[in-house]
């Protein structure tokens, strides 16, 4: 069993975060930004988004792959559609500015659509679909990333661990979330296995021959498994041409990832969203979906299950859990922050807990 640490107060690791990327020169709102989106993917307990890549992001910052200053510009500007350069910045201040957008032209024209390209990763994608749901619009967003999964049939990395994720306003349940990938699991849960020296299951990967592997590092080095088979490698080539074909961005092995320290990413995203107070009233829709969630709660439940929960409930759960009682981290997540801490004379902005050890 991995050692673990006592648990730390997420926003004395919000704000370390924050002091890291403002050391290398990220906009204190910008870094609180980005240092509040990986805090906040651990506490949803995805912790293979979370801090976990709070150094791979700052190797990209000091290497100039990635701007630390981010700077858009509008390309396209048409009514419900826009196209968002992204000039190689930030991902989640990109992605934030993305999803506004698309929620102030919904709010205009029903539905509005943003199209981003040369923008960098941005985290887990609920991030920022909630932010629109939080808008009174269902949001959806889909980005492409670097590849790990080879065409059906092949053995040649070129489509990535996609990601794509809606969310739709939920009344007293906040938002209904849809978050994943069009893998089996995404590339950040095998690295998470890897750190924690744990096998991962069968299914997931294949090592670089083609054969079923439970080692994480020989997955990494082979090929992650599409979801579904056939129907997880069409999915991924679909998000893949609406992020990055049709941003006028990189797509298919162009991309380049988070775990990519020196080359610029090049990623593109796909947000849209739609105004629900344009088909019906957003309270007459709220209290609908209300009902829907009562309705899918309230069924006999299946042998070794003692509750059903609705798309993103897991998450809300578990982070009213992390935010009472601390967070929890692998050892070597800390290991990693404490590096990264006296790389740049930031050991006094460690949280205590780590301070002391």
């Amino acid at each position: 069993m991995t050692k673990q640490v006592t648990a730390i107060d997420p926003q004395s690791l919000i704000q370390f975060a924050a002091a890291a990327y403002q050391d290398l020169g990220m906009p204190f709102d910008d870094a609180l930004l980005a240092a509040d989106s990986l805090v906040q993917a651990d506490l949803w307990g995805h912790q293979s988004h979370g801090l976990l890549r709070l150094a791979w992001y700052c190797a990209r910052l000091r290497s100039g792959a990635m701007r630390a200053v981010t700077k858009t510009e509008v390309m396209v500007d048409a009514g419900a559609i826009c196209v968002l350069e992204g000039h190689d910045g930030v991902g989640q201040v990109i992605a934030k500015q993305a999803v506004d957008e698309s929620c102030r032209r919904a709010k205009a024209h029903g539905v509005g659509i943003v199209s981003v390209r040369n923008s960098n990763h941005f985290g887990t994608c609920m991030y920022f679909s909630r932010m629109g749901a939080a808008q009174g619009c269902i949001t959806m967003i889909m980005s492409n990333a670097g590849p790990n999964i080879a065409p059906w049939g092949g053995r040649q990395k070129k489509i990535g661990t996609n990601p794509w994720s809606i969310a739709v306003p939920g009344g007293k349940y906040g938002s209904v979330v849809m978050d994943m990938a069009n893998s089996g699991v995404a590339r950040g849960k095998i690295y998470l296995a890897q750190k924690r020296r744990e096998a991962i299951p069968e299914g997931w990967a294949i090592d670089k021959e083609g054969r079923p592997t439970t080692d994480p590092a020989a997955a990494i080095e082979g090929f992650i498994l599409p979801m579904a088979g056939h129907k997880g490698y069409v999915l991924g080539v679909m998000i893949d041409i609406l992020s990055g074909v049709l941003s006028g961005s990189s797509f298919l092995d162009q991309v380049h990832g988070p775990y990519d320290p020196v080359n610029k990413s090049g990623a593109g995203h796909l947000f849209i969203s739609m105004n629900v107070q344009a088909f019906q009233p957003l309270e007459l829709f709220e209290k609908t979906i209300e009902a829907y969630v009562h309705s899918l709660k309230d069924v006999p439940l299946a042998a070794g299950h003692d509750q059903i929960y609705y798309p993103g409930e897991m998450e809300n759960l578990a982070n009213i859990k992390n935010r009472q009682e601390g967070l929890i981290l692998p050892m070597d997540t800390l290991e990693s922050l404490k590096e990264l801490a006296a790389q740049a004379n930031l050991i006094k902005a460690l949280p205590t807990e780590l301070q002391d050890e």
